[in-house]
C-alpha cells in the first residue's frame, strides 16, 4: 500500500503527483499487462536482448 502525506499548504495536485510517481516505481500496472497474456519463456529472453542491443547502440552514439 502506498502511502502519501500531505503537507500543510501543499496542493492536491502536487501529492497526487508525488503518488503517480510512487506507483509508477512500484511496477504494478507494468506487471498486470505483463499478465495479461502469456508469453513463452524463449519470446521474452528474445525480447529483452533487443532491448539489450537497441540500448547499447543509443549509448554508442552518444558517446
Amino acid at each position: 500500500m502506498i502511502i502519501i502525506n500531505v503537507k500543510d499548504g501543499e496542493s492536491l495536485d502536487k501529492a497526487l503527483k508525488r503518488f503517480k510517481k510512487k506507483f509508477e516505481k512500484t511496477g504494478v500496472l507494468r506487471e498486470l499487462r505483463s499478465r495479461q497474456a502469456y508469453e513463452k519463456k524463449s519470446i521474452t529472453r528474445r525480447t529483452a536482448v533487443k532491448k539489450a542491443i537497441y540500448k547499447q547502440g543509443l549509448n554508442q552514439e552518444t558517446v
